[in-house]
């Protein structure tokens, strides 16, 4: 390996002998999930590794642990070479404003999470989950045979109930045009107050939550808790699926947790990867001007996952409603909470 002082690279780069993407690095510090959580740490290091393909870039990260290790993994990386350094998740945000205001050279982006007002070296990356998550309301309410459903959070955060309320309203929308009585058990959109299992890693408390959902009639329940929501799908497992049947968020989680993929009637998707690639994108151009991107159902930002080994039981009249719904969504007729 050749090393080369910054002199050194810049003859290099006039000379070809080194690419302007082999000199770029992209680094990505975790939340407490992990980096192979099933959920949003792995898709948003996803897009780092879509970029390094794509581009020939570098790639790096540094899990945490706990909290307390933001401060110290920020800190550990600047100076380190990173073009861009991505934190992941709406807890971060103090500690990623930290660093960047202390470091106005360096270019930041935040997963979920964004600053007002702005920060010039960050670039926010929120997600209009509530979207997607009020098709998965509608395809529940329309699925469930006890006319139960159910949804608990990991923490009480914005990035976290924004899920909750658009799946307790696409529910309650599926019984204004159907003159149904779905419940959604688990959280209220007005008061704010729900389940929530405090963390985003115990399997068991997944388990546990969804054991008490399903206890009280719910037939479909939605975690939203990262690889907690893991144990809810081993449940479902041991249950059945005509009994339990589970609705992921981030990922495809019939594909991240492909062992358990029969209980997953679909996911909410949270497209991390793309939004962190179009990042990295901006970085190396030298377009990246900070302030916030935005994902939507519009421009595929979010979504629904495949039904996978639903699709044969999904009735094609409600997948109609379906697509007719995220057009209602997108083009401004359907309001999400009205």
């Amino acid at each position: 390996m050749t090393f080369l002082t910054k002199a050194g690279l810049a003859a290099a780069l006039v000379a070809g002998s080194v690419t302007a993407a082999s000199a770029f690095t992209a680094c990505q510090v975790t939340d407490t999930g992990g980096i192979d959580d099933a959920g949003f740490n792995q898709t948003a290091w996803k897009g780092v590794e879509d970029a390094m393909a794509e581009y020939g870039i570098d790639g790096r990260f540094l899990e945490s642990q706990a909290e307390s290790d933001y401060e110290a993994n920020l800190n550990s990386l600047l100076g380190g070479g990173c073009d861009v350094i991505i934190t992941v998740g709406f807890l971060m945000g103090d500690a990623t404003k930290a660093a960047a205001e202390a470091n106005p050279d360096q270019k930041f982006s935040i997963v979920d999470f964004a600053y007002d007002p702005t920060i010039p070296n960050v670039e926010g990356q929120v997600f209009a989950t509530d979207q997607a998550a009020f098709l998965a309301g509608y395809l529940a309410a329309g699925m469930t045979e006890t006319g139960v459903l159910g949804t608990f959070g990991g923490i009480n955060i914005p990035p976290v109930t924004v899920f909750m309320d658009g799946f307790v309203h696409g529910a309650n929308y599926y019984n204004m045009k159907h003159g149904t009585d779905v419940t959604v058990l688990g959280w209220n959109p007005d008061s704010k107050e729900g389940l929530f299992t405090g963390n985003f890693d115990s399997l068991d408390d997944g388990r546990a939550f969804a054991q008490n959902l399903y206890d009280e009639g719910a037939d479909i329940v939605m975690p939203v808790a990262g690889p907690v929501g893991l144990g809810s799908a081993a449940l479902a497992d041991e249950l059945g699926t005509d009994k339990l049947k589970i609705i992921g968020v981030d990922a495809d989680q019939a594909v991240t947790d492909s062992e358990k993929s029969d209980v997953y009637l679909t996911s909410v998707l949270k497209r991390m990867d793309s939004t962190v690639q179009q990042v990295i994108k901006q970085v190396m151009d030298g377009t990246f001007e900070g302030g916030v991107v935005v994902g939507t159902l519009e421009n595929d930002g979010v979504g629904l996952a495949p039904f996978h080994a639903f699709e044969d039981a999904v009735p094609a009249e409600l997948k109609a409603e379906l697509e007719e719904i995220k057009a209602g969504i997108i083009d401004g007729s359907i309001k999400i909470g009205m």
